[in-house]
């Protein structure tokens, strides 16, 4: 890739002529390296909403030297740009719906210092400037054939590799950001860091299960990254994002004419996770048809496309995870039992953050460390009473809620030390203190009482409450959902005895 300053014109480019013109593109990869081999290895992000240059690319883009990690939502990519060890190039396939302002401000806020390479139709597209206002970014036209795209990934993927064989190994990562970007020191949290180490080199299926915001996707990530498929796709699926109709086709993929909107084939999570790792999130809220299906490809690693009748391979890992209680949703008749054993060989429970308090200094650091960077702002301390505080907080919405809130602190505090108003006076006061607690009163109920308090506050606004809260709307849908059932329950359960009486 050429340098920063100079621009590609929209002559001449890329969608012109046979694959033997595609200009080869200059990136100057920093890469890391590879403690196994001696070569630093060159990680990759590859962002594609709509997989049309992705399922390319992981044909392509797989040799031991070149690390390369996908990501379908801006969620996804965020996450990635924040969680060390940092990456080295980004390419990013800015197809329609995509904001080019969006995607800047994200690199910008994340500090991403690698090179990031832009794949669009028109470079005269609005999102193209703000791109190009990024330093060591470029953009280029999008290849209208697959034979030039396969040339320009190629091209990307030789140079990677080049660069990588003048490096010699580095020594074990560690340091600051915690172990794989989770941070801890609590006996729950090591303990979790050493399940990860046992399990990550054995291919076995590994459930984990805990609250919203306690970061199950991160662990899973760290168990790729741990594993000997760190270097392979980590496909990721949200089960609750994806209308049960459509969730066969994208898991498996379809063949064109299998359905009305079937015009062409795609290929499902399933293919595209071959030889990596499959994360599938919020698992106890598959449909129980589609639990059936997944029970029958787990144990063969095969499955057939939606209207397909040829059995396809997928050599997979699969980490799933869910904030519900998977034995509980098993009494309920909500999951499978026969399926819960097959996705839990190893089972990780993440503890909510009011049971591990003493982790809560060291990731108020680590946020001020990071946002203060993001944001350019000079905070790296916080006072004893704002620490207090926050220590004697209940945080129903987690580590989520935690760094939510630092980060507002961080972009609104006038000064180099975090007070007690700089993290609270943007926020609603702790509804907490309004309520009447008696001793003795479990956890679990604490939280119910403060939900309802909040949803009361708000009004009954189920997004604004979630908001104060910290956690999704989902999640704050999971929970009321969950103390509905349960009431159920008790009074199923009340007017049985009133009858027997």
């Amino acid at each position: 890739m050429g340098s920063s300053s100079t621009r590609p014109s929209t002559r001449g480019g890329l969608d012109q002529g046979t694959p033997a013109e595609a200009a080869p593109i200059r990136i100057g990869i920093r890469p890391e390296r590879n403690r196994e081999t001696g070569v630093r290895r060159v990680r990759a992000i590859l962002f594609d909403t709509t997989l049309e240059v992705r399922e390319r690319a992981s044909q392509l883009l797989r040799p031991p030297e070149v690390g390369i990690t996908f990501a379908r939502s801006m969620r996804e990519l965020r996450m990635l740009l924040m969680v060390p060890p940092p990456h080295d190039v980004l390419i990013v396939n800015v197809s329609d719906g995509l904001s080019g302002w969006e995607l800047a401000e994200q690199i910008r806020r994340c500090s991403f210092k690698g090179k990031t390479l832009a794949l669009l139709d028109d470079l005269g597209h609005p999102g193209a400037g703000h791109l190009m206002q990024l330093p060591q970014t470029e953009c280029v036209r999008r290849p209208s054939s697959p034979a030039l795209l396969d040339e320009l990934l190629r091209s990307i993927l030789a140079q990677a590799v080049d660069i990588s064989r003048q490096y010699r190994p580095d020594p074990p990562p560690g340091g600051a950001d915690g172990f794989y970007g989770i941070v801890g020191k609590s006996p729950t949290i090591r303990e979790i860091f050493s399940r990860i180490d046992k399990v990550a080199s054995r291919d076995v299926n590994v459930c984990i299960y805990g609250e919203s915001g306690t970061g199950k996707e991160l662990i899973a990530r760290a168990i790729h990254a741990a594993s000997p498929r760190r270097d392979r796709p980590f496909i990721t699926l949200d089960c609750t994002a994806i209308p049960e109709g459509l969730m066969e086709s994208h898991l498996f993929g379809h063949v064109r004419g299998a359905f009305t909107s079937a015009v062409e084939h795609r290929e499902g999570l399933f293919s595209l996770a071959h030889t990596g790792t499959l994360f599938a999130d919020e698992i106890c809220e598959l449909s129980l048809p589609l639990q059936a299906k997944l029970l029958r490809v787990i144990p063969t690693h095969e499955f057939l496309k939606v209207g397909g009748t040829k059995p396809i391979r997928s050599d997979i890992r699969l980490v799933t995870a869910t904030n519900k209680d998977p034995q509980k949703e098993v009494r309920n008749g909500t999951f499978r039992e026969d399926l819960y054993y097959r996705i839990g060989v190893v089972m990780i429970e993440v503890p909510p953050l009011r049971e591990r308090k003493e982790d809560i200094p060291l990731i108020v650091d680590y946020c001020l460390r990071k946002f203060s960077v993001v944001y350019n702002k000079r905070v790296g301390d916080i006072t004893r009473r704002a620490m207090d505080r926050l220590m004697a907080f209940p945080w129903p919405g987690n580590v989520r809620q935690l760094q939510n809130l630092i980060e507002q602190a961080i972009v609104l505090a006038e000064g180099e030390t975090l007070t007690t108003r700089d993290i609270f006076a943007h926020n609603r006061p702790p509804i907490l203190s309004s309520l009447q607690l008696e001793l003795g009163l479990p956890l679990s109920e604490v939280e119910r009482r403060y939900l309802f308090r909040t949803l009361q506050q708000v009004h009954g606004n189920r997004t604004e409450a979630a908001k104060i809260l910290g956690i999704s709307r989902r999640g704050l849908l999971y929970r009321l959902e969950s103390y509905l059932r349960e009431a159920r329950t008790t009074r199923s359960q009340t007017n049985q005895s009133l009858e027997e009486g």
